[in-house]
Parts: structure tokens; sequence; C-alpha cells
């Protein structure tokens, strides 16, 4: 199993901007079609609030040439109210809540996951917080580099540079924890915790395809729990629950079965020219793939992955002996 915050994936930060002598926030282009949609910069990693009050950072926004069609924003979690008369579409993410410590997490599993971490232990691997150093670097290269497709599509940090994966884990780290799984002395899967005051956001969980038998992202799931509620977070965020119309894809369901559940929370979008009115109205600005029937969706998958196999079939195989 692996996620990645894919957000901000095709993000351009566009602008430095400052409101009232605040701390400067970075303006980015999410999507540039068919509507131009702007954000503020890693919004879901910021500590602080970033838009206490929207109407003065909009009124900024509004100077910016090209003007963005629709800009949007959320309110830091756990918070799920409604808070500004501007339209809103409820998003989502899993989340497990720690408030009633970690027996009471553990013991709300299903007896399989709770087996599946015992039989990770059983089978000799060991999970423990690591320093971020040229050795974890190595290791998470590794890992990246053992199959160029992850759960059905292409990996995009399969064949990174040492430099690159460096640079794109060392994010936050004031504020970031690296949990690794040990197997005979090897870092067989990793995670990456951000802290963001008392909730905790996954920023990317990734295990080798050939020790899947030894469960190491349950273990790994299991020590974050634990040292989550040792130092007093609420929730732990593990990206999306439900990805596009996918109710009972097999990601939703691995993280039901570890815990995690849906939570809901206003996402506010403000449109800024006449094109984001109509994209608003449409549903266009959800991108063309929420408008696709689902049942064409799964036939495009389907060809995709068929697609996968040709291309490469010693990594399809691979997988599928284990």
């Amino acid at each position: 199993m692996w996620v990645a915050q894919r957000y901000m994936r095709r993000s351009r930060t566009k602008a430095k901007l400052s409101v009232n002598n605040s701390a400067p926030t970075r303006l980015a282009l999410l999507t540039g079609w068919p509507v131009s949609i702007a954000a503020v910069h890693d919004e879901e990693w910021l500590e602080r609030e970033t838009l206490p009050e929207p109407e003065q950072f909009l009124a900024f926004v509004r100077q910016r040439k090209p003007l963005p069609d629709i800009f949007t924003f959320i309110k830091p979690l756990p918070e799920n109210r409604v808070h500004h008369p501007y339209p809103v579409q409820w998003d989502n993410v899993a989340v497990a809540r720690l408030e009633n410590g970690f027996s009471t997490w553990w013991e709300g599993l299903p007896q399989e996951t709770r087996k599946n971490v015992r039989r990770s232990q059983r089978r000799g691997v060991t999970v423990s917080c690591v320093p971020f150093d040229d050795q974890l670097v190595r290791s998470i290269s590794n890992i990246y580099n053992e199959t160029p497709i992850r759960q059905g599509r292409q990996f995009p940090h399969y064949r990174k540079s040492l430099e690159t994966v460096r640079a794109e884990n060392s994010s936050y780290l004031d504020r970031a924890h690296f949990i690794a799984a040990m197997y005979n002395g090897t870092v067989i899967g990793f995670m990456k915790l951000v802290r963001l005051n008392n909730v905790a956001r996954i920023m990317q969980i990734v295990s080798l395809d050939a020790h899947t038998d030894k469960r190491p992202t349950n273990a790994l799931l299991a020590e974050a729990i634990e040292m989550c509620c040792e130092k007093g977070v609420s929730h732990l965020v593990y990206g999306k629950y439900v990805y596009g119309k996918k109710e009972n894809s097999p990601v939703t369901e691995f993280k039901r079965r570890n815990g995690f559940e849906r939570l809901l929370y206003p996402r506010y979008y403000v449109p800024l020219t006449f094109k984001g009115s109509l994209a608003l109205r449409c549903g266009l600005h959800r991108g063309l793939k929420s408008i696709i029937p689902e049942s064409i969706l799964n036939v495009l998958l389907t060809v995709r992955a068929a697609a996968y196999r040709r291309r490469f079939p010693q990594f399809i195989a691979g997988v599928a002996q284990r």
C-alpha cells in the first residue's frame, strides 16, 4: 500500500501574498483545464489558519494577472462546519479518531487486522522511528525503485535520483516523523508523518511488494497510531477515504479495516470569472473524470490495467507470484 498527496501534483507556485503583515502565503495553480483553479500552496500541511479573513486575501487574488477562474480553500481539520458564505462542496478524508487512546482504537479493529499486526511481529518485522539521513534516503529510493506500477497505476517516484528523493522527503522536517519497518536489517516499508497541532497526517506510506506477506503496512500504521496517542494527537489523517466515485475500492476497504473512517469537510469554491461561475454550475471544476459515468470509467481503468500488463509484464508477474 502507498499513499501520496496528489492534490498539488500539478501545482505551480504563482505568488507570495501577505495580508495585514501576516506571514506570506503562497498561491498555487492546481489545474489549468477546463478551468484554472488556485489555492493556498500546501494548505493541508500548514499549522496556522491560512485564511482567517478570506475576503481580504481574495482582494489580493483578484489583482493577479492572469486571474484564476476559481479560488478554493479549506479550514484546518478536524473542523467540518460551514463558516463562510461561499459555494461549498463536501470533500472527504480518512481519519482515525484517537481521543480515547490506543487501546480503544486497537479493540475496535477487525480480528483479521489485529492478526496482521501480530503476524508482522512473528515474522521478524520491527518498527521504530528513524532519523532522516542518507541511509533512510537510500532505503526510500530502494522501495521506490522496486516496481513502476502500484495500485494499478504508474508510480510517480519510480527511478527518481537520490537527490530528488532527499529533496522531496525533506519538507516540514521540524514536525515530521519517519517510521521504518525493518526485516533482517533492511527497510521494507516506511511512513512519513507530519504533525499539525493536535492532528497528524500521513504524507507517504510505502512498502516493498516483495514483503507483503509480512504485513509491514499494518505494522507501520499500528506504530503510528501508538505514537500519536502518546503525543496527544486527536486525529490521524490517511489521505482520502473515497477517491472519486470508487466507494468500494481496495484502498478504502484497507483503511476501514485499519480503524479509519470517512470525515466530510467543506471545501469552499469562490468563482472569480464568468467562466469559473459557469464551471461551478456545471460541475466542471472537479475535472472531466467526475462527469464520466462510473461504468465507462471502470472500462477505461480496465483498459489501462491491460496496457500496463503488456508494458511491464515482468513486474506484474512478479507481484502476482507474491
